[in-house]
């Protein structure tokens, strides 16, 4: 556990972590593998780095990137009523606005449902590749890893999914719908997106980049 230090009026804010949480302010420590930082307030887990966390966020990134590049043109699901029956595509679906003064919405939804989270996965590849080879990070590293987090609020293939699932329940009734392999897909990056949420500690990457670039 962390100990809130008493006086910080001499401390410098590098050496400092905040609770995101209750704001307590504790001095930075170097928490080794397997053990965990808490907040002394609150007991929010600061610190918890893991072997082969990074080896592991290469992975569920680099599957993200591939399962959104095949769920963006395979069909998502088909309605049909009366006899007629239609089927879509994520792409359909983000382009359904694409004439008029909607359009600016189709690249707002293309963005936040397949660009922002590929994008986001490409910038977290390129932030930790070199460091779970024991390699110097590449330039800009922390720039990008900057980026991948100002881009996480606007990643929402969750939203999509359960807003979708929302949607097909209420329309279970007055049409038949057959979900199709991308829908399972987007439902796998959810998942994904998850995992990859957990599985590393973010103040332990931030030391290791900034440690690495040290002369």
């Amino acid at each position: 556990m962390m100990a809130a230090h008493p006086t910080l009026s001499n401390t410098r804010p590098e050496q400092l972590i905040a609770c995101p949480f209750c704001d307590a302010l504790h001095l930075r420590a170097r928490v080794k593998v397997g053990q965990r930082a808490r907040c002394s307030r609150c007991h929010t887990v600061l610190m918890a780095p893991r072997a082969g966390s990074y080896l592991q966020v290469i992975t569920l990134s680099l599957s993200v990137v591939i399962l959104m590049g095949s769920a963006v043109f395979f069909p998502f699901l088909t309605i049909a009523v009366a006899g007629v029956s239609r089927t879509t595509s994520v792409y359909e679906v983000a382009f359904a606005y694409s004439d008029g003064i909607l359009q600016p919405l189709s690249f707002v939804v293309l963005a936040v449902i397949m660009l922002v989270p590929t994008l986001r996965a490409a910038l977290l590849i390129y932030a930790i590749w070199p460091l779970a080879h024991g390699r110097p990070p590449f330039a800009r590293a922390t720039t990008a890893l900057r980026l991948a987090e100002t881009a996480r609020p606007w990643s929402m293939a969750e939203v999509f999914v359960f807003g979708t699932s929302v949607a097909l329940v209420k329309i279970a009734g007055l049409a038949t719908v057959s979900l199709g392999p991308a829908f399972w897909a987007f439902c796998g990056l959810v998942l994904l997106l998850t995992l990859n949420e957990h599985a590393i500690c973010k103040w332990t990457l931030w030391q290791d980049l900034e440690d690495s670039a040290r002369p």
